[in-house]
């Protein structure tokens, strides 16, 4: 593949724009710069230099992104900056989008990508992809609250109970509740229909993938597949 078609199925501006990039000199590969757009190159693997930074080719984007709270899952948000403002431009000009969302006050692991099949995959009800998250709740946790939780919680707008797939108190506000849904505000409904609130809360698991602790807030990285989503132990790579 010419190398200005690879910038710019990576996001990096028009094809014109991408052109210009290798023009400038501001494009290369194990520290050579490169200064022909239309060298050939195989983008599978493929680590390019651009403006100083190491940019990876993936054909498909899927990135991890640690939350951090007032900031909506949204490309077009109202009361609050968007989590694509935490992203390089050329991950915004590509589209990648939320894989699910996390309420604006929510915070944790947050997944994005470009890949359309990839997103209905990992959220579809049928999947049954789990979710972990950390709850800490205004007031005291009781076994009965969980025991409703896992057995089942009624909400408003649905007539048929909704439960937990797992469910444990890992403080005396606090607890750590697996889902394998994806409904609107549902932690939240679901402890307030158990007969408390959620004062805060945090993704901290999707499917197989836990969010690294050294990955601050605000701070994102590539994965390398679904794999990693759906039951590798492969790590994220840094950017």
């Amino acid at each position: 593949m010419r190398l200005a078609q690879i910038l710019f199925s990576q996001g990096f501006g028009t094809r014109r724009e991408c052109e210009s990039l290798v023009a400038i000199g501001a494009v290369g590969i194990d520290g050579r710069t490169l200064d022909d757009p239309a060298a050939a190159f195989d983008p599978h693997g493929l680590v390019l230099n651009v403006r100083g930074e190491a940019w990876p080719v993936h054909a498909k984007a899927l990135v991890l992104l640690h939350k951090p709270a007032d900031y909506e899952c949204s490309q077009k948000p109202k009361h609050h900056p968007s989590v694509m403002n935490l992203l390089p431009p050329p991950l915004r000009r590509r589209g990648v989008q939320p894989i699910g969302r996390l309420d604006a006050d929510t915070t944790g692991l947050l997944l994005l990508t470009d890949d359309g099949a990839l997103i209905h995959r990992l959220t579809s009800p049928k999947k049954h992809v789990p979710k972990v998250y950390e709850i800490e709740t205004t007031d005291p946790v009781s076994a009965r609250q969980i025991e409703d939780l896992l057995r089942g919680v009624v909400l408003h707008d649905d007539p048929l109970p909704v439960r937990a797939a797992a469910c444990e108190r890992t403080g005396e506000h606090a607890l750590r509740m697996t889902l394998l849904e994806g409904k609107y505000h549902q932690v939240k409904r679901m402890v307030a229909a158990a007969g408390n609130s959620v004062a805060r809360l945090h993704r901290s698991r999707f499917g197989a993938l836990e969010l690294p602790p050294d990955l601050a807030p605000g701070a994102w990285r590539w994965l390398d597949g679904a794999h990693v989503v759906l039951g590798s132990t492969a790590q994220p790579q840094p950017h």
